[in-house]
């Protein structure tokens, strides 16, 4: 029998260390289950997961020509739906407003970002060639960019204009 990526073969639990599990498969051949290929959980101590001599259904991930066989458990369980956690912004406080000001003064108008491009075509893009959508991105990027790059030249001049007082 072949051995094959992706398929799906019954072993018994050989040896485990603190890696992985070692696996027994048919015609005395022998497999690895790395420790992050346990479970789709976080795994610290495998021996939580699996004993010696415990039977197991695995799926080949990997052959190398050498003949190391890669193998994991975990593609084999359905995968858990994704938690719904706040987003949290750059320093971990969800509380706490950004404050995007870099002078700290809020004497300054705020710039908001443009909103994004709506999802679905209209009529009008769909026969737009795409070199013109290109140039209509270009465009609009390099605008943005002059802007930031002018916001950010202000903010440095008067940053150095204050410094030699």
């Amino acid at each position: 029998m072949e051995l094959t990526v992706g398929a799906i073969i019954e072993g018994k639990v050989k040896s485990i260390t603190n890696f992985g599990a070692f696996i027994a498969l048919p015609e005395n051949k022998t497999g690895m289950v790395h420790i992050s290929e346990v479970a789709n959980a976080y795994v610290s101590d495998i021996r939580q997961h699996l004993t010696e001599g415990q039977d197991v259904k695995v799926m080949v991930i990997a052959v190398d020509p050498v003949g190391k066989i890669n193998l994991s458990i975990k593609r084999l369980e359905p995968k858990p739906a994704p938690q719904n956690r706040p987003r949290s912004n750059h320093f971990g406080n969800n509380d706490r407003p950004r404050n995007n000001n870099f002078g700290g003064s809020n004497d300054r108008p705020r710039q908001s970002r443009p909103a994004p491009a709506q999802a679905t075509p209209t009529q009008a893009t769909v026969a737009k060639s795409s070199d013109q959508l290109f140039e209509e991105r270009l465009k609009q990027f390099m605008s943005e960019s002059d802007s930031k790059i002018s916001s950010l030249r202000q903010y440095t001049d008067h940053r150095t204009k204050s410094r030699r007082r």
